[in-house]
């Protein structure tokens, strides 16, 4: 049991109990927001929004790359799936996964299917954990999976 607590701490390390009141999540020191998936409770399917950068640090250097990681974990900490990029406030097409992409900054969606990744298995009911990385800065969320 333990390992499982450690296991958990790993992916979670900034998140507090006030977050899960929260509309989003925040990384103070860029700005990046990471938002609640909807629908949550998820039955299928679900989207999730996220924010790259402050207006401030966007305004100054407008074309910044950021390298984004988006991933899905369950609460033994093993990856379940990598949502793809949907749209974007910059006009992205989208389709790819979130997964070490270059993006700039703006207002992001994501969408995940509901099942894991390379079997195609529906995921189980129970609680998950998204986990966004801007630049290596993470923000973690949770979800809950109803089937």
């Amino acid at each position: 049991m333990p390992c499982l607590v450690l296991a958990c701490l790993t992916l979670v390390p900034r998140i507090t109990g006030a977050q899960s009141t929260q509309r989003s999540a925040v990384d103070a020191a860029s700005g990046s927001t990471l938002g609640q998936n909807f629908p949550n409770p998820v039955t299928r399917e679900t989207t999730i929004p996220f924010s790259i950068g402050a207006s401030a640090d966007c305004s100054q250097d407008a074309g910044k790359r950021y390298r984004v990681t988006l991933r899905i974990y369950n609460m033994l900490a093993q990856l379940v799936a990598v949502p793809t990029l949907q749209s974007s406030s910059s006009g992205g097409a989208g389709g790819e996964q979130v997964r070490d992409v270059q993006l700039t900054c703006g207002q992001y969606t994501a969408w995940w299917d509901g099942t894991h990744q390379g079997t195609g298995r529906q995921a189980a009911s129970g609680i998950y954990l998204y986990r966004l990385e801007i630049d290596g800065r993470p923000i973690v969320r949770r979800m809950t999976v109803i089937r």
